[in-house]
C-alpha cells in the first residue's frame, strides 16, 4: 500500500499570482469536528459545477467547473493535462496557527481507484504534514498523493497561510504509470485474519479447481 508519494507533476508557476489577485470569498470546511482555527476552500470543480465545498456527488451526474474557475486558466491548463478522469478540484487553506486534527477520509486511496493529489501554492516552513506519524515536507512546485484512507493530521504552526490546490482523480493506466516513476513511501496492508479464513472456507465449499487454487493463495498469505 502507498502511504504518500511524490508525483512528477509541477504545478504553473501562475496559479499562486491568480490565486492572490482574485477576491473570492472562501467557504468554511464543513467538517467542523476534524480542525481547529480556520479551515476554508474555494471550489473550482464540484458536483454540477455548484458553488459548494462538497466534493462528492451526492446524487449528482457528474462534475464541472464553476464559476471561479474562470480566474484560473493556470488550474484549467494543470487539470488538461492529467490524462485520467478528474472528479473535484479545489483550493484549501488551513490558516496560520490552525490544526487539521487527526482523521481518515475512508476508502480514499490509490489501491481503492482514487487519488487525492496536493499541489502545494502557498506554504511556510512550519507546516506539519503526517500520515501516521510520517512527517511528509511539501515544499512548493511539488505534487503529493496522500493515502487519506490512512490516519492524517496537520498543523500550521507559521505565520502564514497554507493553501494547496487539492485534485481528486480517478485511478486509470496513466495514473498507474505517473506513480510508477513517484518516490513512494509504502506499508503492507494489514490483513484481517479471521475475516481472510471465512474466505478460505468458503471457497473450499465450493470445490472447483479455481476456488481450490484460489483458497491455497490466501492460506499461504496467512
Amino acid at each position: 500500500m502507498i502511504c504518500f508519494a511524490k508525483i512528477p507533476l509541477v504545478p504553473p508557476n501562475s496559479v499562486a499570482a491568480e490565486l492572490a489577485r482574485y477576491p473570492a470569498t472562501w467557504q468554511s470546511h464543513f467538517n467542523t469536528l476534524h480542525y481547529q482555527g480556520e479551515w476554508t476552500v474555494l471550489p473550482l470543480r464540484t458536483p454540477a459545477g455548484k458553488d459548494s465545498i462538497v466534493p462528492d456527488l451526492m446524487g449528482e451526474q457528474a462534475y464541472a467547473y464553476t464559476a471561479h474557475m474562470h480566474h484560473f486558466p493556470s488550474v484549467g491548463e494543470l487539470v488538461r493535462s492529467l490524462d485520467c478522469p478528474v472528479q473535484s478540484v479545489r483550493f484549501l487553506n488551513l490558516k496560520a496557527g490552525a490544526d487539521i486534527k487527526p482523521h481518515r477520509d475512508h476508502e480514499l486511496a490509490f489501491e481503492k481507484g482514487e487519488a487525492r493529489l496536493h499541489f502545494p501554492i502557498v506554504t511556510n516552513p512550519e507546516v506539519e504534514f503526517y500520515v501516521e506519524d510520517i512527517r511528509v515536507d511539501m515544499p512548493l512546485g511539488t505534487c503529493w498523493y496522500i493515502n487519506a484512507n490512512l490516519v492524517h493530521h496537520v498543523h500550521n504552526k507559521g505565520t502564514t497561510d497554507r493553501i494547496h490546490l487539492v485534485i481528486d482523480c480517478q485511478v486509470n493506466d496513466w495514473l498507474r504509470g505517473l506513480f510508477d516513476r513517484a518516490d513512494k513511501q509504502t506499508k503492507t496492508e494489514d490483513v484481517d485474519v479471521a475475516l481472510q479464513k471465512q474466505v478460505i472456507a468458503a471457497l473450499r465449499l465450493q470445490d472447483t479447481p479455481t476456488a481450490t487454487q484460489l483458497a491455497d493463495r490466501l492460506e499461504n498469505e496467512l
